[in-house]
């Protein structure tokens, strides 16, 4: 199973950027899906998680109301959209395979917020 992030990078405060994650190697469309995040010197977050037919949905406090996952089974991927960002969104955005606990992750994509 190999997951694979992108669409990190740069975004303006309170602009949007849009992360996305295709999965190779496993019957994608069995498992729930999740976004973590890490800062440096911090630990991991669970940004948000989708049930395998995306009928149940959860977000971090911290980004409910801005941020909103979805998938395509049909492509293997999940989304991200970020909106509204602020400077402590800034962190290494991860896809991961579960919910809550993950048995995969991918190698991450950067997203910074500049003001």
């Amino acid at each position: 199973v190999q997951l694979v992030e992108s669409g990190g990078g740069w975004a303006q405060l309170g602009g949007p950027l849009r992360p996305s994650c295709t999965a190779f190697g496993s019957t994608f469309s069995v498992y729930a899906l999740s976004w973590a995040r890490q800062v440096p010197g911090k630990g991991y977050e669970g940004v948000s998680a989708i049930s395998p037919d995306s009928d149940e949905i959860e977000y971090a406090d911290s980004v409910k109301g801005r941020f909103t996952i979805s998938r395509d089974n049909a492509k293997n991927m999940v989304y991200l959209q970020m909106d509204s960002l602020k400077p402590e969104d800034t962190a290494l955005y991860f896809c991961a395979r579960g919910w809550r606990t993950y048995d995969y992750w991918g190698q991450g994509t950067q997203v910074t917020v500049s003001s």
